[in-house]
């Protein structure tokens, strides 16, 4: 049930940069009796198909992604909400191998509880499509096109909200104009930001 993947070990073997890192992550991930597999390029752990915890690094950090870490009740003040949009996920972050040695027990009790979680069907409670706020520019272009407009209603509530937190991160307004215009003809193509 634990046993290493091949993949992930094709993925310990391309890493430069928190090699050794990856490594004591992942036998803290495999003691846990997780399944191990390659999704989205980063080593996932899995309990019975549902995605568990999510081992990836950056430029100044490598992290333990919780899926469901919103429904963790954290006792250590840990986890790390990666950006004000992240609804569901938490991180808990390293930047040497010291630090996860040192977070060993800790971090296989939040495991635990992670697959508490999946075991008990909680699920998290995500803000629904329509309370995200629509920026004026975009809104703008909605209210002039009724065509863009049916086509946005046509997508799914995920890329619909992916064109706003796009729209939304631009600072000025002209560059929320410039970003809504170059992807009206993707909208109304039918595809989302990524497609």
């Amino acid at each position: 049930m634990n046993r290493m993947n091949p993949k992930v070990d094709g993925f310990l073997k391309k890493a430069k940069k928190w090699r050794e890192e990856f490594e004591k992550l992942r036998k803290v991930c495999l003691d846990c009796e997780l399944t191990e597999e390659l999704k989205w390029g980063k080593p996932c752990y899995v309990y019975q198909k549902s995605n568990i915890v999510l081992i990836h690094g950056f430029k100044g950090y490598c992290a333990l992604l919780f899926m469901k870490g919103s429904l963790l009740k954290d006792p250590k003040g840990i986890l790390v909400q990666q950006t004000e949009n992240v609804q569901a996920a938490r991180q808990i972050r390293f930047t040497n191998v010291r630090e996860i040695v040192e977070m060993k027990p800790i971090l296989k009790a939040y495991i635990k509880e992670a697959i508490e979680v999946e075991k008990v069907g909680l699920e998290v409670d995500y803000k629904r499509t329509s309370e995200f706020v629509i920026p004026e520019e975009f809104q703008n272009r909605l209210d002039e096109s009724p065509a863009l407009k049916t086509a946005f209603d046509a997508l799914t509530p995920g890329r619909q909200r992916g064109y706003f937190l796009y729209f939304s991160g631009a600072k000025q307004s002209k560059t929320r104009e410039a970003r809504v215009e170059k992807c009206v003809q993707r909208i109304l193509n039918g595809k989302g930001l990524n497609d």
